[in-house]
Parts: C-alpha cells; structure tokens; sequence
C-alpha cells in the first residue's frame, strides 16, 4: 500500500514540482492550493503526511494543522516557508509539526526528510 502524501500550495510551480517528485519516489500524491481544500481533502481522503505551506490563502499552513489536532486527526506535518526560522519558534508548540522547511529547499532533502517521517 502506497503511503498517501497531501501537498498543499498556492503557487502551482510547488505542488507541480512536490507531485512529480514524490510519485517518482513511489507516493501517492493529491494537491490542495488553500488551507481551506486542505482540510476538505482530509476530511474525505487518508493522508499519511501532509507538506503545507505556512502562508496560504484564507487559512494558513499552522491553522489547518492546530484545526487537525483539534479535531484528533494526527497526520504529521512539514510545514514549508520563507521565514522558516520565525516559524519553527510558533511549530514548536504543535507535535503534528515535524519538520519546518526553508524556502527555497534541496529537493533531496525533503525526500530524506519525508522518508524520515514516514519509515
């Protein structure tokens, strides 16, 4: 059984890139571009991981994952960001928060790091 990736981003260049990337890498992907389609994707699919950008439209990266632990959904998470240091200080508070990622980032990276998370 395939483990389940949800990748969520605004910029479709991101998703495209994470799609191709992890399916290649032996994963079943979906793709949200909001926070919002994020968590109706969860609510009607299972995820095993989900790598989210922290600044997305209507509800941000760290609200959808205290929404999934609020809700008792534990899905582990990378969070991804510009700012990734500002953020690692506000992910420390979520345990679904595995891994904050610096934008731009080394694709063989997050491949070693999603491995990491996921076996």
């Amino acid at each position: 059984m395939k483990k389940h990736i949800l990748v969520v981003d605004d910029q479709p260049g991101i998703r495209f890139l994470l799609d191709e990337v992890f399916t290649n890498e032996g994963y079943q992907v979906s793709t949200a571009n909001t926070g919002k389609e994020a968590l109706d994707n969860i609510h009607t699919e299972k995820f095993d991981l989900v790598i989210m950008d922290y600044k997305l439209p209507i509800m941000d990266g760290l609200q959808v994952v205290k929404q999934l632990e609020r809700e008792n959904l534990m899905i582990p998470a990378i969070l991804m960001s510009g700012l990734a240091e500002i953020l690692a200080k506000e992910a420390d508070s979520c345990p679904l928060v595995k891994h904050v990622l610096a934008k731009p980032f080394n694709i063989q990276e997050v491949c070693n790091i999603v491995d990491s998370i996921l076996y």
